[in-house]
């Protein structure tokens, strides 16, 4: 009797020779969605149809997140994915990796196979992404002269640095010739020398955004000694350009804003910095002119200038006391002189003329103090307060208690 095989095990060998074709496991199937169904455990079941029949297809959870549409009933799509046995039904189906509307299929599919060469060469490789300066002085920037998105750039580049200097390679961007020529600007400007290179364009089509999807374009980029950033279409747009450059922007705006920094706010911090140092700096000032203004008050202390001052500021003040004493003696002694004076003239002749008394004196000027020394016809003169007064003694007489007084003194009356 002949050998017999179980089911799965022809369902297991279909399935071994699906795996071992080149062709089945990455093949593009292009058909219309018919009964599409999206599952709750985020699977989506569906079958791709045609004039000459249908294919079952599945795409898997894990998948999903490259879908940018939602499948409905009737659309016509291209599905990139692997063919293979589902061995429990014993039935082939397509297991979907990639789905994308038909009419951007062919594009898409020389984009997905482009990418994939440039991926295994290590053109998107980390390690070969040059970083951005800080400080860019020179622009280069390489898209067409007349669309918005350089004047985007430069609106912005000169906002943020009015000092930038910007260079424009102008190329075509679209159409028959656009790679080469966008090329032909990146090499031209990478010898010039520039800090950063710009290459872009505004929104479009995936037709319109091709030419930065050639692989020339890509090499130009990837040889580039310039630090290059891509900047292509909206944010929403990918192109090769964005793998392979150093940076990749959503936005020719947003390139601007990545290479060009702002240097009002640098002034301004510049300018805090400034106030700082300024500040911390007249601190120091401030603290060393006391420590200084210590050091000579110390030095002035010390010095011999500042000991004979101090020695004639004693002297000064000895003197001041001995002048108050001084003073004080000469107060004192003009007191007592005082009491003195009153008393002498209580004493004084003039003093007792001036209360009606009067002095007599003889030719010769001598005081007549004896009524018995003078004689008759004898010339006197009697000095008053106000004057003299020449007389002439027509007789004297000695009183008795001027008797008595004399015999007391021993005169003769």
């Amino acid at each position: 009797m002949r050998k017999a095989y179980s089911v799965g095990q022809v369902n297991s060998y279909i399935k071994q020779m699906f795996a071992q074709d080149f062709m089945l496991n990455h093949i593009y199937v292009k058909g219309e969605v018919s009964n599409c169904k999206y599952h709750t455990s985020g699977h989506i079941y569906f079958s791709l149809k045609d004039e000459t029949g249908t294919l079952s297809c599945v795409m898997f959870a894990g998948n999903r997140k490259g879908l940018s549409f939602r499948m409905a009933e009737g659309q016509k799509v291209i599905v990139l994915g692997s063919v293979s046995v589902y061995e429990r039904d014993g039935r082939y189906q397509l297991y979907a990796r990639e789905i994308v509307l038909d009419g951007e299929g062919l594009l898409y599919q020389r984009f997905l196979e482009l990418k994939r060469s440039l991926e295994e060469m290590g053109m998107f490789d980390s390690c070969y992404k040059q970083p951005l300066p800080a400080y860019v002085r020179r622009l280069g920037v390489v898209t067409a002269p007349t669309g918005a998105a350089i004047q985007d750039i430069r609106n912005i580049a000169y906002r943020r640095n009015p000092y930038i200097q910007i260079i424009l390679y102008p190329v075509q961007v679209q159409g028959e010739g656009a790679a080469e020529s966008i090329a032909a600007g990146i090499r031209a400007l990478d010898e010039l020398g520039l800090d950063v290179m710009i290459v872009g364009r505004g929104g479009g089509s995936i037709e319109d955004l091709w030419a930065f999807n050639e692989e020339i374009v890509a090499r130009a980029i990837f040889s580039c000694r310039t630090p290059v950033i891509s900047a292509v279409g909206h944010e929403t747009d990918t192109t090769i350009a964005d793998y392979v450059a150093d940076l990749r922007a959503p936005t020719p705006s947003a390139a601007a804003e990545l290479a060009v920094a702002d240097v009002r706010s640098l002034l301004d911090q510049m300018d805090d910095f400034h106030r700082r140092l300024n500040r911390l700096l007249m601190d120091r000032i401030v603290w060393k002119n006391q420590l200084l203004e210590q050091y000579e008050r110390r030095l002035a202390l010390a010095s011999p200038a500042s000991r004979i001052r101090e020695g004639r500021q004693a002297l000064i003040d000895m003197q001041g006391k001995l002048e108050a004493a001084l003073a004080h003696r000469l107060e004192d002694a003009r007191s007592r002189l005082a009491v003195f004076a009153g008393r002498l003239d209580g004493l004084s002749p003039l003093k007792r003329l001036s209360q009606g008394f009067s002095y007599t004196a003889d030719e010769r000027g001598r005081p007549v103090t004896d009524a018995g020394a003078v004689r008759p016809g004898q010339r006197l003169t009697v000095y008053v307060s106000n004057g003299k007064i020449y007389t002439e003694v027509q007789s004297s007489e000695l009183t008795g208690d001027f008797q008595e007084e004399g015999r007391r003194d021993g005169t003769e009356a």
